[in-house]
């Protein structure tokens, strides 16, 4: 690191931010394959926790990818930069009191670990978004799994590139069995059982 940067205190505390805003900051941290319903989960879960009067901001692959992280590929070393520098951004949210949503396919464990090791061990809540391949390839939104078949993408999660599922995420959630209302209530159940938020 350059000797001659200094990190500046601010004199406002994560802890009034989150005081004034009547909630407990966190990265709500959905991982999953593409198509696996995570970026449908937390567009809900915003929608629910906004009504509920709370300080959200969603980070959504695809967005995050037109600007912040425009200058990365597909490779391996760049999606491994790529979650670097999400966990970054949503450790600053974090320091500003909000509630993160975070819905990236992340699919390797290291790098998910790396994300976790930027905040507090009570401020990362992962949430394994769990749908099997074959419903993945038949909801295929985007008709990505279709060119990755036809081998017009490369290093493609799930196809031509791994997915390391999460061992002990803290919500697991499975797409096929529950709508995605049940799906946002079983987190909302978690944000208040542990804290996060009121109701």
């Amino acid at each position: 690191m350059e000797k001659n940067i200094v990190w500046h205190h601010h004199n406002v505390t994560k802890q009034e931010r989150s005081s004034q805003k009547q909630q407990k900051p966190c990265v709500i941290w959905f991982t999953g394959l593409s198509g696996s319903g995570k970026s449908t989960i937390a567009n809900a879960l915003e929608r629910k926790l906004y009504e509920m009067g709370k300080h959200t901001y969603l980070l959504d692959g695809d967005n995050i990818r037109h600007g912040v992280n425009k200058d990365l590929g597909f490779s391996n070393e760049d999606r491994i930069e790529n979650i670097r520098r999400i966990g970054e951004v949503s450790k600053l949210f974090i320091d500003a009191g909000i509630i993160v949503l975070s819905a990236f396919i992340s699919p390797f464990i290291s790098d998910r670990a790396i994300a976790r090791s930027l905040v507090a061990s009570d401020e990362f809540i992962e949430v394994f978004v769990d749908t099997v391949l074959d419903l993945c390839e038949k909801r295929d939104p985007k008709g990505l799994y279709q060119k990755a078949r036809l081998g017009e993408i490369p290093s493609f999660t799930g196809i031509s590139s791994p997915y390391e599922a999460p061992t002990t995420p803290e919500i697991h959630i499975t797409t096929a069995e529950y709508s995605v209302d049940q799906c946002v209530n079983q987190i909302i159940n978690y944000l208040l059982e542990k804290g996060y938020i009121n109701d």
